[in-house]
């Protein structure tokens, strides 16, 4: 049962660890990304419904699943980039109100994938093939305790965790982290030091999009079946709550996806617990409990919160 948890809480957490850092590089740059959800959506549609096709007209492709999951993840990634320029182009050059262009964008995504589900598929959701979500290892000849993390584990829990260690590096021991995080502290000191406002906060949101996407992908391949429909069971405003619990730093962001990570599983696997099962509750009320977490999360972390301090305010060249 501890393998089973340990390896569930793993797949919830790694779809949150990447979408909270997706946060977090839009906000240092100073724009406040509320579309996570949208981008999320849209870059998992694109991911599925591309490989789908590819199924359809190549099954040869389907001898190769690990390589085409990185090819979907990719695609994922870019298209929730692509989506994300939408909410860069509001925010930044038409300084309009971040919070509702995000909101925007959470209500355009789920529209979009109806619309192209229902032309292209005849139905509201695209399911990939069954290949194309397989473990990228199964029962390997290792040490039992690294059997735990690797054993019928997907390759994206890799990849995510790989990518998520060096862009968090990339942002705090690089020029040009150190540029996008300054635009969002304080954009006209950065601007004063020959510093593009403009491209920072547009390079910052474009690879949240992407990162967003990614997310998106990997949590309906691992976790929903390979089902790309119109909504990600919260994930991206959970990811939010992830990002304000780790105060945007990558370190507790880990941490966070973690705890929350083990709370989805427990919603999850509560029917197998012996103890859970002796308290007479219903699953379903598990399955609430990370959601209530957030709210006793965001209460407890009012007013001590570390975010960028021009988080959320157009960039005006003429002001001082």
């Amino acid at each position: 049962m501890e393998v089973i948890i340990i390896q569930k809480t793993l797949m919830y957490a790694v779809p949150l660890l990447i979408v909270a850092l997706a946060g977090v590089f839009a906000e240092r740059s100073g724009v406040i990304n509320l579309a996570l959800e949208g981008e999320m959506i849209f870059g998992a549609f694109c991911g599925a419904m591309v490989g789908s096709l590819l199924a359809r007209k190549n099954s040869a492709l389907l001898d190769k699943p690990q390589l085409i999951f990185v090819l979907l993840m990719l695609i994922a990634a870019v298209s929730g980039a692509l989506f994300s320029l939408l909410l860069s182009y509001s925010a930044i050059n038409l300084k309009a109100d971040q919070t509702i262009g995000g909101t925007a964008l959470n209500m355009l995504a789920p529209a979009i994938v109806n619309t192209i589900a229902l032309a292209f598929f005849n139905q509201e959701k695209v399911v990939m093939p069954a290949n194309f979500k397989s473990y990228a290892i199964k029962n390997p000849d290792v040490n039992p305790f690294l059997q735990i993390f690797i054993d019928k584990a997907y390759i994206s829990t890799y990849i995510v965790i790989f990518v998520f260690i060096v862009l968090s590096i990339w942002m705090y021991k690089t020029k040009t982290g150190l540029r996008l995080r300054a635009c969002g502290e304080h954009p006209q000191a950065a601007a004063s030091a020959g510093i593009s406002v403009y491209k920072m906060r547009y390079l910052g949101t474009t690879i949240s999009g992407a990162l967003a996407g990614l997310g998106g992908y990997v949590y309906i391949a691992t976790t929903a079946g390979g089902a790309a429909e119109s909504g990600v069971a919260g994930m991206g405003f959970l990811a939010l709550a992830i990002m304000i619990f780790g105060n945007w730093n990558p370190l507790w962001i880990a941490l966070g996806a973690m705890l929350f990570g083990f709370l989805k599983c427990v919603g999850a696997v509560s029917g197998l617990i012996p103890f859970l099962q002796s308290t007479g509750l219903p699953g379903y009320f598990y399955n609430i409990i990370p959601y209530f977490v957030v709210l006793v999360v965001l209460a407890f972390t009012n007013g001590k919160s570390g975010c960028p301090k021009a988080e959320g305010i157009p960039y005006d060249k003429g002001q001082r």
